[in-house]
């Protein structure tokens, strides 16, 4: 199993940018599949990016392709999400999480316990 701390969050302007980060211990990060999900006020929490164990294969929910992009560094056991072009809708909780294969990332199946998540509020 997979330990994760979300980080990076904070208040930003409609139109900025934020760089979430996840921390991961345990011994089992580099053969994760790895992703972000988010929970708003009110609704349940939803996939929106996730990466392969190589990182080469990555896919995106609809609300943020072409804004958001996931990355990860295997040496340093952490995996990124650079968010761009903030909209109002995307203040959120966000969370990573991983699985042992990126489909099971985009369908939220078979995950590691969640973290804390981290707050990201986008300003109009």
């Amino acid at each position: 199993q997979v330990q994760l701390v979300e980080s990076g969050g904070g208040l930003v302007q409609a139109g900025g940018s934020l760089r979430l980060s996840c921390e991961a211990s345990g011994r089992t990060f580099r053969t994760s599949a790895m992703g972000w999900f988010r929970q708003a006020p009110g609704k349940e929490r939803e996939f929106i990016a996730a990466i392969s164990m190589s990182g080469i294969s990555r896919g995106y929910a609809d609300s943020v392709k072409g804004r958001f992009t996931i990355s990860r560094d295997n040496a340093k056991n952490t995996m990124y999400l650079q968010m761009n072009s903030l909209k109002p809708e995307d203040t959120a909780v966000y969370y990573c999480n991983a699985a042992g294969r990126i489909a099971d990332i985009q369908t939220m199946q078979n995950l590691d316990a969640w973290g804390q998540g981290t707050q990201v509020t986008v300003s109009s």
